[in-house]
């Protein structure tokens, strides 16, 4: 739809003139006689937006977003491996967006800002077409959903400041906005199929169209692969299903949505050091799988009573599961035949069953009082979850994905969760440039936690937890004659307790009773400009702290020794991100821009302290772990009426594993320095017309062996090598 509104638009560009003209020759014919004229063949270049970055409307989705950091990525012509979610590529242009390499197979995004965790993207309330797709809220917020990039027209990004809006997590709100089908046709069709190194093929086949008054669109994805590394297969499927009804006379839409994303992956294991610096490709397992499947239905009405009024209801879900099958232990344990029973040994069943149930309400109501013009965006969120666990469950022996538990589950838990909020802020415009935000949300909750834990007398598992927030923020910002603005805002956030956090892991851990949410706040400033044709800006400062972050302490109980989850200390992220974007040439045949999307982070411990084999040891000074101080991405972009080419690269400063600050790595690998690291990528695309496309990409031209993390958590401690060099081709047909 953009190529045919910049078609049109190059259209009016000649013809208004033209007839301005004509005009006075087209009169004076009139009283002669009638004159013929011949144009002769006029012939129309137009460019694609390649991945341009820009802000987002401040009024998406109903929510007043003035005086934020706001980011909108296109991903439509984005020249990038977006059928493997290489993720550097695809956030290239977002400065500080750290980007976690678990796995090489495309199933999931894992990203986090200003120096939070990426784990699955859960730091950030993450979206599709506004619904929230994140499993549990309060119990794992991990977003286990995962939509094909194939289906995603745009990504809508808005840091922690924007707290109070979507609701209390620190690293922001991270929307996919699927891509919508041709309204001026009956049926329209795209399919994208990719093959390309290690056994990649994927396809992805959406249709789509307008009858009447109702809009549809559905798409089936399907992606296999082998993997980078031995033993890491996956098979991933998605599907999706939209139906809008607009009713025009009432300025009434209804919208239902349904959406469902699974993968089988076979785990490779972690490595260690010298495994790693031997052969990156190499695994440790064999019999090790993961599977999650999830479901999330959604019905929106979206109403406008007034002209300045508008209404939002959307009633949600996230159903399904997260099941594994694993050999568990770290790199230095093998997973070999026990000469005693001549077999392999039983594997680890985990079972997860999610049932998360959300309404939403929200509305936009402009207004003005003595003359003065406001915005008022006000929410209400109510969820009900259920998330059931079953783990320690003694499986098979074999080496297939099987879930098969002769026996019971040393664990079987059920946490329970509500939570009801209401958010409202107002943005008072000073003048037509100037206008500030003040804003508060305020939240209510508990999660119940039940059942069994073969380690623990009965009687210590039941835990109730209560949930009572009230966050204040206050925004404000300048539009420059220039076109330039300059913003300001500082937003309170929290992270509450978690699932994970409420379970001891061994016999040796103990859960604590006096756990308390991290509670903090985000703040930023800074300067931008998106409207000069030549040269593109945003520099910003920030700084996110958090309170009472949550780790692992040593305690005595009763002469014995435990290890017990609890509040460690409090931290500190200052940074600055810088994004600029030059066109070096420009004209109607050509254009060619350079950009670089930086950051420069410090996050540093303020107070705190943390286990250490048998006691506490001090964290203060010491440096957040996962948290490089540089992280530097530039790329040069080609573009032409038909074709684009993008070379792009990136450096990834040296992180810590752990708060200790490790820099020598343990036998497992677990612990240790990150070191630095930088990839080269390459992607191309030539559309020879408007039904027909290639793209070719080349990741990690130099064949770099890197990692981006050594977790202590899932998928296993110890390193989780990065994808080597690859290759991709991709054609896509539009009909």
């Amino acid at each position: 739809m953009k190529s045919k509104s910049t078609l049109t638009n190059t259209y009016l560009l000649y013809l208004i003139p033209l007839l301005l003209f004509l005009n006075p020759i087209l009169l004076n014919a009139q009283n002669d006689t009638i004159m013929s004229v011949d144009f002769g063949e006029i012939q129309v270049q137009a460019f694609r937006e390649a991945g341009k970055i820009k802000p987002i409307p401040e009024y998406t989705n109903l929510m007043v977003l003035g005086g934020r950091k706001l980011e909108e990525i296109p991903l439509e012509n984005m020249p990038a491996n977006i059928g493997e979610k290489v993720g550097r590529q695809i956030f290239s242009r977002i400065p500080g967006a750290f980007v976690y390499d678990m796995d090489g197979s495309g199933n999931q995004v894992n990203i986090s800002l200003r120096g939070l965790d990426a784990h699955r993207s859960w730091e950030l309330s993450v979206r599709q077409n506004g619904i929230i797709t994140n499993t549990d809220m309060y119990g794992y917020p991990a977003s286990h959903y995962s939509a094909p990039m194939e289906a995603v027209e745009r990504i809508e990004l808005i840091r922690g400041t924007g707290a109070l809006q979507y609701g209390q997590q620190f690293g922001g709100m991270l929307n996919y906005i699927l891509k919508k089908p041709d309204t001026s046709r009956v049926v329209s069709f795209e399919s994208i199929t990719t093959v390309g190194s290690f056994g990649l093929l994927s396809t992805y086949n959406s249709i789509g169209g307008k009858i009447g008054n109702l809009i549809y669109h559905a798409y089936y994805h399907r992606r296999v692969s082998d993997g980078y590394r031995d033993n890491a297969k996956s098979d991933a499927e998605a599907q999706h299903l939209s139906l809008k009804y607009d009713f025009q006379r009432t300025d009434l839409s209804i919208t239902a949505e349904l959406s469902r994303s699974t993968y089988l992956y076979q785990i490779p294991g972690p490595l260690n050091d010298e495994m790693f610096n031997e052969n990156p490709r190499m695994a440790t397992r064999f019999r090790n799988y993961y599977s999650p499947d999830i479901i999330i239905p959604a019905l929106i009405f979206d109403w406008s009573p007034a002209k300045n009024t508008q209404f939002s209801l959307s009633a949600s879900g996230v159903f399904g599961d997260r099941s594994s099958v694993v050999f568990p232990g770290n790199s230095i344990r093998e997973d070999i035949i026990n000469p005693q029973t001549n077999d392999f040994s039983p594997r680890d069943v985990a079972v997860h069953d999610y049932y998360s149930r959300t309404l939403e309400l929200r509305m936009l109501h402009q207004y003005q009082i003595g003359g003065i013009k406001n915005d008022l965006s006000t929410s209400v969120r109510y969820f009900n979850n259920k998330n059931l666990r079953k783990q320690r469950g003694i499986g098979t022996t074999g080496f297939d994905y099987d879930l098969t538990v002769p026996g019971g589950f040393g664990r079987d838990l059920e946490l329970l969760s509500n939570s009801l909020a209401f958010a409202v802020e107002n943005q008072l415009w000073i003048n037509q440039q100037l206008s500030i935000s003040p804003g508060i949300r305020m939240e209510t909750g508990s999660s119940d936690l039940s059942g069994r834990i073969d380690y623990i007398e009965e009687q210590e598992v039941p835990l109730e937890i209560s949930y009572d927030f009230i966050t204040i923020g206050m925004h404000g910002q300048y539009f420059l004659p220039t076109g330039g603005r300059i913003f300001a805002g500082i937003s309170q956030a929290n992270r509450p307790v978690l699932f994970q956090d409420l379970v001891p892991g061994d016999p040796f851990s103990r859960i604590s009773r006096d756990i308390e949410h991290s509670f903090g706040y985000n703040a930023e400033i800074g300067i931008e400009n998106y409207a000069n044709d030549l040269f593109q800006y945003n520099i910003t400062f920030f700084r996110t702290y958090i309170g009472d972050r949550i780790g692992n302490l040593v305690e005595t109980i009763d002469g014995n020794t435990f290890l017990v989850k609890s509040n460690i200390g409090n931290s500190m992220t200052d940074g600055v991100e810088l994004f600029v974007n030059f066109n070096l040439l420009d004209n109607d045949y050509l254009r060619l821009s350079l950009y670089n999307a930086s950051s420069y982070m410090k996050g540093r411990y303020t107070s705190g302290v943390i286990r250490s084999g048998e006691e506490n040891i001090s964290l203060k000074g010491n440096s957040v772990e996962s948290v490089p101080e540089w992280l530097i991405r530039t790329g040069v972009l080609l573009e032409m009426p038909r074709f684009t080419a993008s070379l792009n690269h990136q450096y990834v400063g040296e992180t810590f594993a752990d708060p200790l600050n490790t820099k020598m790595p343990d036998a497992s690998g677990a612990v240790g320095l990150v070191p630095s690291y930088q990839v080269w990528d390459f992607s191309t695309s030539l559309r020879f017309t408007s039904q027909f496309e290639l793209r070719f990409n080349f990741n990690n031209i130099f064949d770099k062996k890197y990692f981006t993390k050594r977790p202590t958590m899932y998928p296993g401690p110890g390193i989780w090598p990065s994808d080597g060099r690859s290759v991709s081709f991709s054609g896509i047909i539009r009909l």
